[in-house]
């Protein structure tokens, strides 16, 4: 994946839907009931978890299971459009 390739308006609104759908899914009703969140660990309630793109839909991600993860929405908010690596060097510095 090249994520120095601009994505396209119409990719990310495709890519959008496709998480829309995903939320809609057992997998995810499962992955939320779990009430944690993938980057800090803190237990959140289900309803307070939102679907966060691993490799963010801006930098070339996908919406697939293997790239969404529960996160609450603070960690939302900071990770913002950051790749993992990004991320982990602003957790690190924290």
């Amino acid at each position: 994946m090249d994520f120095l390739t601009e994505v396209t308006e119409e990719q990310i609104r495709r890519e959008r839907e496709k998480a829309r759908a995903l939320r809609k899914q057992g997998w995810w009703r499962n992955r939320i009931a779990q009430g944690r969140c993938h980057y800090c660990g803190q237990q959140v309630a289900p309803k307070e978890l939102t679907l966060d793109h691993i490799v963010p839909l801006a930098r070339g991600g996908r919406s697939t299971k293997g790239n969404c993860v529960a996160a609450c929405k603070e960690c939302n908010n900071k990770k913002r459009d950051l790749l993992p690596l990004e991320w982990q060097g602003y957790l690190d510095n924290l």
